[in-house]
């Protein structure tokens, strides 16, 4: 991944949760890291259930996205040994996961 010069991102997360308490064990894993996150500086408070790709395919179960600070600060967290101890819910909870970097694109005038 290339670096961010210490500027803010979201990063857009779509999941595909196991279809045997995924859902269930994701709540478990929100409840867990959340607090590592804020921790971070990492924010984002909505989360959405697709209904209908529109254009294209698309079929995830939960897509939200979370802001952070800079792509150090989200190496921190994902580094962080407090994370490495409730990683295995988010493993345990889906089956695939797409994490996009989104860098903020400049207002225009």
């Amino acid at each position: 991944m290339t670096e961010t010069n210490g500027a803010k991102f979201c990063m857009f997360n779509a999941l595909w949760f196991k279809p045997e308490g995924g859902a269930e064990k994701y709540q478990e894993y929100l409840i867990a890291a959340g607090p590592i996150v804020a921790k971070h500086g990492g924010q984002g408070d909505r989360a959405y259930a697709p209904t209908a790709a529109l254009i294209g395919e698309f079929d995830a179960d939960l897509i939200f996205i979370v802001e952070w600070p800079s792509f150090e600060v989200f190496q921190q967290f994902v580094s962080d040994p407090e994370y490495a101890k409730v990683q295995h819910l988010r493993e345990e909870a889906i089956t695939k996961s797409l994490l996009i970097r989104c860098d903020p694109v400049p207002k225009r005038p």
